[in-house]
């Protein structure tokens, strides 16, 4: 993939300073920008693919700066980094996970305290480094998350060629929100609207693999815009939700658990 777009959110300068010098070890091609705080984080606007986090923040002074030189994090800067009663990283976290999935960071926490593990795992955390971070095992966890972005991208990359109104299109994959079969035809629930065209779902399903999940005879819903399930019931990113199957229930918790830990 192309440079990784990584941020430092973390009070501590020094801290900040070592994780930079620990990414760079590993890839010198990293685009890099650091925050003091989560207000100066979002202030920024800007899409990362990887954030470190440090839960306790609150307690730095206001020296965000980007590492590359970018505008983004001195911006931020002006947001009040460190001020009384800030936000924490697990709130942040929690703010990022309520974004559009293709917006979201991997994040991998760093922080001093291990008994915000269980915490972690509810935000969908990559990993969880405690400080002082061994520099062995950061390595092995930077590895993996650039493997683990390497993958998300080449499945965003890809595509479903569908032939419609006498005339071909080429959609990606990651804009399908859902495939609902109508009769002898396939309805593709988009970002943007809905593509109908001649199919069947289960044909449709064995092409896509493991990215969509059929749950009801007549739904494969896009993993990726999954937010919340229940038996009966599943609740997309954008807030529609989809009857599943009791059948399928068991099978789709095991497909869509897989797919996270891609």
């Amino acid at each position: 993939m192309g440079k990784i777009r990584i941020a430092i959110c973390d009070d501590e300068q020094n801290i900040r300073s070592y994780l930079a010098a620990l990414i760079r070890r590993e890839d010198s091609s990293c685009r890099i920008s650091e925050y003091a705080s989560a207000e100066a984080y979002l202030a920024a606007g800007e899409d990362y693919d990887l954030l470190l986090l440090d839960i306790e923040l609150g307690g730095g002074a206001a020296d965000s700066g980007a590492a590359d030189g970018g505008m983004a994090a001195q911006r931020g800067a002006a947001a009040g980094a460190g001020s009384p009663g800030s936000m924490d990283g697990m709130a942040l976290a929690r703010r990022l996970r309520s974004l559009p999935p293709d917006r979201q960071p991997l994040i991998i926490f760093v922080t001093g305290y291990e008994s915000y593990v269980y915490q972690a795992f509810d935000v969908e955390a990559f990993q969880y480094l405690v400080k002082p971070v061994d520099e062995g095992r950061f390595a092995d966890v930077f590895r993996r998350a650039a493997e683990k972005l390497s993958v998300l991208e080449k499945q965003r990359r890809r595509t479903l060629l569908v032939q419609y109104a006498g005339a071909s299109r080429v959609i990606p994959l990651e804009n399908i929100r859902y495939v609902e079969s109508r009769g002898h035809k396939l309805l593709l629930h988009l970002k943007e609207g809905t593509v109908e065209y001649y199919g069947k779902i289960g044909e449709l399903e064995l092409e896509l693999g493991g990215q969509f999940a059929r749950i009801h005879k007549g739904y494969l819903v896009n993993l990726r815009h999954v937010e919340e399930y229940a038996r009966g019931q599943v609740t997309l990113t954008d807030g529609e939700k989809l009857v599943i199957s009791k059948y399928k229930y068991d099978a789709f918790v095991k497909q869509h658990l897989r797919f996270l830990r891609q």
